[in-house]
């Protein structure tokens, strides 16, 4: 089986593939995760929290809004110092991407952006991919991430259009594709995806893929987040994402966005390394690891790199080096007598 890169897929089609029997829908994305990607190859990726907190936006999922009384405690942007000792531990550890992370509404032109401008450009030099998300982004200011090295743009679309404005209010989802678009207008690669779990329907998470595998190009990773209930925010008390749920969704995205890394991200941590090879057997091919057991936030939690070491090693699977999506290798079939 042959699959080919669309960008004109119908949602009815998604839905038909999105609904096949669950182990003909792994095997059909395995194969296509075979045909575009080396399968023994895992992208293992960073998370570091710059600026935590006191976001204006009202995100029913987020710790950070300033809305809602959770545990996090805001905190000022750090000092690079900090970002760059952070970012080299875990360069140290196998990382090749580093993703910095602000609770910002929006990119404002100003001394803050500058430091992260900075920021982008000292992690880049050290050999790693940086992939920013800092909320709404200009066109102007796209390309000045772009002159300082960054790789990737982090901008999800969280859900579908149609469920959208009953999880956020405060800014539209043409907002969301205004971002993606300005980044486009660049070298800088799209990072965008979804959260499993706000209380959306599987039309909902289908008409999500649909508007992803509708765009010209498709975003070079997809992230699939699960959510992690947050006591204090309005979707603390959501019920706990299946797992197949979470393996239909890694598989259609793989089918239909085919070259596309799929990061099995947020809400990782309370699944099982059987769950989690199920996930990669499906086509997720990136996940994230952190040193002190949080994903962006305490609330938040992120398994450690010697955990995810150690479930690697056991999978047969590699850390993938920086900047080398897309680079597949056959891999030698096994004689059996």
């Amino acid at each position: 089986m042959s699959v080919g890169i669309r960008y004109d897929w119908q949602i009815e089609e998604i839905q038909a593939i999105h609904d096949l029997p669950l182990l003909e829908l792994v095997y059909q994305a395995a194969s296509t995760h075979r045909q575009y990607h080396n399968p023994q190859q895992i992208q293992v990726c960073k998370l570091i929290s710059i600026k935590t907190g006191a976001c204006p936006e009202d995100c029913s999922y987020c710790a950070q809004s300033s809305r809602y009384k959770t545990e996090v405690k805001p905190q000022a942007l750090l000092e690079k110092e900090t970002v760059l000792n952070i970012a080299q531990e875990a360069k140290a550890s196998g990382i090749s991407r580093v993703c910095m992370g602000a609770a910002w509404r929006e990119v404002k032109d100003n001394s803050q952006f500058d430091r992260v401008l900075d920021m982008v450009k000292d992690v880049t030099d050290m050999g790693l991919e940086v992939c920013c998300t800092l909320g709404m982004l200009t066109d102007s200011q796209a390309k000045k991430l772009e002159a300082a090295g960054l790789y990737a743009y982090n901008h999800n679309l969280d859900t579908s259009p149609e469920y959208y404005s009953t999880i956020i209010t405060t800014r539209t989802y043409g907002d969301r594709l205004k971002t993606i678009d300005n980044v486009r207008q660049t070298n800088v690669t799209v990072c965008s995806g979804g959260i499993l779990g706000l209380g959306e329907s599987v039309e909902d998470r289908v008409s999500m893929l649909h508007t992803l595998a509708n765009l010209n190009p498709h975003p070079e990773s997809v992230p699939i987040n699960i959510l992690s209930q947050v006591e204090g925010t309005p979707l603390e008390n959501q019920p706990d994402v299946p797992i197949w749920d979470v393996v239909r969704m890694i598989a259609t995205a793989r089918m239909i966005m085919p070259s596309s890394d799929v990061r099995l991200s947020a809400g990782r941590a309370r699944l099982s390394q059987v769950e989690q090879a199920f996930c990669f057997m499906a086509g997720a091919n990136s996940i994230f690891s952190s040193d002190d057991g949080k994903m962006l936030t305490v609330t938040t939690p992120c398994p450690g790199y010697d955990a995810d070491r150690e479930m690697l090693d056991l999978l047969g699977l590699e850390m993938r080096p920086p900047f080398q999506r897309g680079e597949k290798v056959a891999t030698p079939l096994v004689e059996v007598r």
